[in-house]
């Protein structure tokens, strides 16, 4: 057996520094690493071009239609025509819409903030200590919202009506009395906001702790001491993009969210979806219900720029 080989055979060959063989097989090597990843990439991007194209040229020819709409007008028996009319965008001025704009906005950013407290303690017990029923655990939360939305708050306000099992509860408890209400106020309509769209805060939250580095609660546990402080200076920001994402799939749709404030609301809450369900349904005033429509979407886009520029600006400072 020569004493540059192996019983391995010709792949076995042992290769002498400098020998031209050596060097052309971790050329072909070095090319097949780096060509790899690179075809697998343009292989995704190429199959992703169909759907994206199919989906952006509905949507660009949607907000085309609704913008042309918005400057329109109606015929006598309601009809909507396109034309340029510019009062239905001088009428979005008015304080009474502006009102029902700022209160759709606080509802919406409400509900964000009460769905990061109740999501975050969820997500952190089943990442860090669900173990091998994770699964399960993600499963049983998200089953239920696969029933229909509207059922869903059908449900939720009976268990909020004045003769639910919740105000039952309360009242027999001492908390509540016989003047108590949660339908028709402005918390009956949060509190079913965040019941139909807690769930979109809990996976995203879910992903990012699954992702984290658990020793790095164990290093911030022997620097801040308490389970709180690490909790907050710790697992907070190592978690952020996940509670960016979350908040965003919570503040879309319940910034035009509708259902909640007809079911649970009253004349006084209701929200800018509900405007707009009555111009285009009731009221026979598509123009205008195209401008409300544009103006909620012009509010969100600024939401979503703000979401676009802090994952950027993350992305960067990770790269650093």
């Amino acid at each position: 057996m020569s004493p540059r080989t192996r019983p391995g055979g010709p792949a076995a060959t042992r290769t002498r520094p400098g020998d031209p063989l050596a060097t052309r097989t971790r050329t072909r090597t070095r090319t097949r690493t780096r060509s790899g990843p690179a075809s697998g990439a343009r292989l995704w991007t190429w199959l992703m071009i169909p759907g994206t194209l199919w989906m952006s040229a509905f949507l660009i020819a949607s907000l085309l239609l609704v913008a042309a709409l918005a400057l329109g007008t109606t015929d006598p028996l309601g009809n909507p025509r396109f034309g340029f009319n510019p009062d239905n965008v001088t009428a979005l001025a008015d304080p009474a819409y502006r009102a029902v704009l700022l209160r759709s906005l606080g509802y919406a950013l409400l509900t964000c903030a009460i769905c990061l407290v109740v999501a975050y303690p969820v997500a952190y017990a089943i990442a860090l200590y669900g173990g091998r029923f994770k699964n399960l655990l993600i499963a049983a939360i998200v089953v239920p919202f696969f029933a229909n939305y509207l059922v869903r708050m059908y449900g939720w306000s009976v268990v909020l009506s004045d003769d639910g099992p919740l105000l039952r509860a309360l009242r027999s408890a001492g908390i509540a009395d016989a003047t108590t209400r949660i339908l028709q106020t402005g918390g009956g309509v949060v509190a079913g906001l965040v019941y139909g769209f807690v769930v979109f805060m809990i996976i995203p939250l879910y992903a990012a702790m699954e992702r984290m580095d658990t020793s790095l609660i164990e290093a911030g546990r022997d620097l801040y001491g308490g389970p709180l402080r690490t909790f907050l200076f710790v697992t907070v920001p190592a978690t952020r993009q996940g509670a960016a994402a979350g908040c965003v799939l919570v503040l879309l749709p319940a910034m035009g969210d509708f259902v909640s404030a007809q079911l649970m609301g009253g004349p006084d809450q209701i929200m800018i979806g509900n405007l707009i369900q009555d111009k285009f349904f009731q009221g026979q005033n598509w123009p205008l219900g195209s401008a409300l429509t544009m103006l909620m979407m012009a509010v969100l886009f600024v939401g979503m720029l703000g979401y676009l520029r802090r994952t950027r600006k993350d992305e960067a400072e990770a790269v650093r």
